[in-house]
């Protein structure tokens, strides 16, 4: 039996190894010259970026995922815990460093503010909890009903989600700069504290608990590794293939036409953008309006910038958070008032850091994210103005002069995620977890108006990020063997 797979992003190529596994005929194709989807890479100058993803947590659910092919990730790549795993700026030289354990984190909290030690260790413990009913059980689920959501577990937790994050940080911590610390992990999900669901505090416990991890040589390993495993396993890989339309007959998915050739296959699944996969079925066979598009709460966009540097920087580690202004402003400017931000708050990577294959010897390879709203007008003038605004910033608060030991620069942003990844309205990350937009009310993984239709990635269950995604290719596998078993 054929499957097509549309796009190589990680939950299409999850979703390939365990299709092909299962002794699947499967054939991915990329509408770009390399794989990754959003988890591309940049080389140049012997700088090498990420252009996507930065972060790697959740080393539980990578270990999963290999393991169930008989493998593990140290098959493919070797895995540094990053020690500090990051630090968050505040003022001119007045940060925290975030280091690689539980016990050391709960004395910079306790220096911090008196007592807070106590009420943090409380709360890494619930979210531990949660993480436990959540990564291990919940997440699991391929979003078809509500009852998915209700066990014994569960029940105890209902007060949670109908709580947020933000109510529950503020009620514990008064220092906003412990607050904001706590509050970071859930931009992950694409969605600000105020809209988070309580329960969600399980990413406070992948953060402070299980720790931040760095492959060598990049986030793109994975990738490769991805790669490999679904080779080994008989996938066949077609770059450079930009899907025009997917086929239907008689309700039923036949395929795809590709640079004008045919395709056709038994099943098609999509790992590309979700709105964009079903503007290429007739408007009679699409399950979700623009109108319900234009409702949903999406994650943000960004501007990114690669940056080589011809010296080292210093007053920085691998991972740096710059919440030196106000962070409500700035979300407001991506939510309720879209708009691009006065003052934005920015993240910056520093990959050479802590490997010696991201820079030439002396230099420094340097990433620049700054959150926006998706659907902004983006110009060259405008990512000009903003990287000004945040190198100037950034020499200010880590006391150094930097701006004139730039070699290059690249950007991204809102035009390039919908040129390269037709991603609605150039968002980033997806659709945001809120509470009305978690597991069964997300957009499903099986099309109910196309029999032999799927999709998978961070518009469906179980949301954004890395390891979803990996879930994500798991459950619409799962959900394919069951209604076309060989």
């Amino acid at each position: 039996m054929k499957i097509t797979i549309i796009g190589s992003g990680f939950s299409s190529l999850a979703a390939s190894c365990y299709l092909a596994k299962a002794g699947y005929d499967v054939t991915v194709f990329e509408k770009n010259k390399t794989i990754g989807g959003r988890a591309r890479q940049l080389i140049k100058n012997g700088f090498t970026f990420d252009i996507g993803p930065t972060w790697y947590w959740m080393p539980d659910v990578f270990e999963r995922f290999f393991s169930d092919f008989g493998k593990s990730p140290s098959d493919y790549y070797t895995l540094e815990k990053l020690n500090p795993a990051y630090s968050v700026y505040f003022d001119v030289e007045d940060y925290i460093t975030i280091e690689d354990t539980l016990g050391k984190i709960i004395l910079a909290f306790e220096k911090e503010e008196k007592g807070s030690s106590i009420k943090l260790k409380k709360f890494i413990d619930s979210a531990k909890s949660n993480y436990d009913i959540a990564i291990k059980d919940l997440v699991y689920n391929p979003g078809v009903s509500p009852l998915e959501l209700v066990t014994p577990k569960t029940i105890k937790k209902l007060k949670q989600f109908f709580s947020t994050i933000k109510k529950d940080v503020r009620k514990e911590f008064k220092n906003e700069r412990l607050v904001k610390i706590l509050e970071f992990p859930v931009l992950f999900l694409g969605a600000k504290p105020s809209n988070t669901p309580s329960f969600y505090s399980f990413m406070n416990f992948a953060d402070f608990g299980l720790g931040t991890f760095h492959p060598k040589k990049g986030m793109y390993q994975v990738i490769l590794a991805l790669e490999s495993l679904a080779k080994e396993l008989g996938v066949k890989i077609k770059t450079e293939c930009p899907i025009e339309k997917i086929i239907i007959e008689n309700g039923h998915a036949k395929g795809i036409i590709s640079n004008k050739k045919t395709y056709l296959s038994d099943i098609v699944l999509s790992g590309a953008d979700y709105h964009h996969t079903e503007t290429l079925l007739d408007k009679s066979y699409r399950q979700y309006s623009e109108t319900y598009w234009n409702k949903k709460t999406f994650a943000p966009s960004s501007l990114l910038f690669y940056v080589g540097f011809d010296k080292k920087v210093s007053n920085v580690n691998h991972h740096t958070l710059f919440f030196d202004v106000d962070f409500d402003i700035h979300a407001e400017a991506i939510y309720d008032n879209p708009k691009w931000p006065e003052n934005p708050l920015f993240y910056a990577s520093f990959p050479s850091k802590t490997d010696k294959n991201c820079a030439p010897e002396g230099q420094e390879a340097g990433i620049f994210l700054i959150p926006l709203a998706p659907d902004l007008e983006d110009t060259n003038e405008l990512r000009e103005t903003y990287f000004d605004k945040i190198m100037t910033r950034f020499e200010i608060l880590t006391s150094q002069k930097v701006k004139n030991n730039i070699i290059f620069k690249e950007s991204f942003c809102v035009n390039d995620f919908i040129k390269d990844y037709n991603s609605y309205k150039g968002n980033a990350y997806g659709m945001a977890n809120t509470l009305l937009q978690t597991a069964f009310l997300r957009p499903k993984l099986k099309s109910k108006k196309v029999k032999n239709l799927f999709f998978t990635g961070q518009l469906t269950v179980p949301g954004p990020g890395v390891p979803p995604s990996l879930i994500s290719g798991k459950l619409v596998s799962e959900l394919i063997i069951k209604h076309h078993r060989l």
